[in-house]
């Protein structure tokens, strides 16, 4: 098995990314795969003003969208703002745990995004289709909390993507399906999207299951007739407050900084020698919201 230079260069760069509230999150999930938390500030916030400096940069550059996480990017005092001023240069994506939302927020937003002419999507994370199946990994009374969010977005006409992470064995996850999209229309949610994400055994998931094996590496042969258009780092780039770094879910690793802009970052290949690199390379698009189903099945 060869791993020593199996290299992706970026093609094009289609989405970029922001760390906007860096580490810091209002919970402590037991699967996040930088583990974040209320006390982690190992990255920090973006400020408004960087954000919309990467963002006249995007422009020139030709990005067609983008995306905000953390972290609980709402715990941001400029959220709303930032994904305001988004909207001015493309379609915007922020991930969620739905649990801080205030009306007036929402409110704002679904006026701009009503006025732009480009979309506004919020990804929901919900591990589980009840408190029993959600609340052991997210916390307890997150399941409550994130249902009644997921309500508030739908009561503006947003479509929230729930996003669940999966902890089950393969052969549940046709009833997990069906079950969430049962929970989800009780709630008023009338066609629900969801999409199935697969664990990073990283940050606090290695301590669940203890991470990825040597043999978890992407080799040369691997990317032998490979599509390579189904890994992040071959279209996306994420801004965080220490640089520009090769894809929203390696930011931890030294190597992943590949400059200090987005022209830098862009000429850099990347050597996929991580073990998430693996998991990318089983299920693609992990990051985007490509594969969002409306329809229980599909992940």
């Amino acid at each position: 098995m060869s791993t020593a230079n199996v290299e992706i260069s970026l093609s094009h760069l289609d989405e970029l990314w922001f760390q906007v509230s860096g580490t810091r999150c209002n919970l402590t999930c037991q699967h996040c795969f930088i583990s974040c938390s209320p006390d982690n500030d190992n990255f920090g916030f973006l400020t408004r003003k960087k954000i919309k400096r990467s963002l006249r940069e995007s422009a020139e550059i030709g990005v067609k969208g983008y995306y905000f996480t953390g972290g609980e990017p709402f715990l941001h005092p400029e959220m709303t703002d930032i994904l305001i001023d988004t909207l001015e240069f493309g379609p915007a994506t922020v991930l969620t745990n739905a649990t801080v939302f205030k009306e007036q927020w929402l409110n704002r937003l679904s006026a701009a995004h009503h006025l732009s002419r480009y979309s506004l999507e919020f990804r929901v994370s919900l591990d589980g289709f009840s408190s029993k199946t959600n609340d052991p990994i997210r916390g307890k009374g997150t399941f409550d909390r994130a249902i009644r969010g997921v309500g508030r977005l739908v009561s503006q006409g947003f479509l929230p993507i729930i996003t669940a992470t999966q902890t089950w064995p393969d052969s549940e996850t046709q009833a997990v399906l069906e079950r969430f999209t049962e929970v989800l229309k009780q709630h008023g949610y009338a066609h629900p999207r969801i999409k199935l994400l697969p664990t990073l055994k990283i940050g606090a998931e290695k301590n669940r299951t203890n991470g990825y094996s040597i043999h978890q590496r992407v080799t040369s042969n691997m990317l032998e007739e490979f599509d390579t258009s189904q890994l992040v780092c071959e279209h996306s780039r994420i801004v965080t407050d220490r640089g520009v770094h090769v894809c929203p879910i390696l930011i931890e690793s030294p190597e992943s900084v590949l400059g200090e802009n987005l022209k830098a970052a862009s000429d850099q290949s990347f050597n996929i020698s991580h073990g998430a690199c693996f998991t990318c390379y089983q299920y693609g698009s992990i990051c985007s919201n490509v594969a969002a189903s409306n329809t229980p099945g599909s992940s």
